[in-house]
């Protein structure tokens, strides 16, 4: 699996309809309308996310490995 870095993955977010609600922080927090998911993803510079965090993300999302 390729790695993303925070930034990256709000990209991603964004294009499948995602909306940014609030930042608190490093901390983006997105809503998606119809979806009682919110995702929090930690912005550190061009850190990348851990594996276990992303695929937690991805599965909240409904994205899937080739969407990235």
């Amino acid at each position: 699996m390729r790695t993303l870095s925070g930034k990256e993955f709000i990209k991603i977010l964004e294009k499948e309809g995602w909306e940014l609600k609030r930042v608190k922080g490093s901390h983006h927090v997105f809503m998606k309308p119809g979806i009682h998911a919110r995702i929090s993803v930690p912005v550190h510079g061009n850190k990348p996310l851990k594996i276990g965090l992303l695929k937690h993300f991805m599965k909240l999302a409904g994205i899937s490995e080739e969407d990235l």
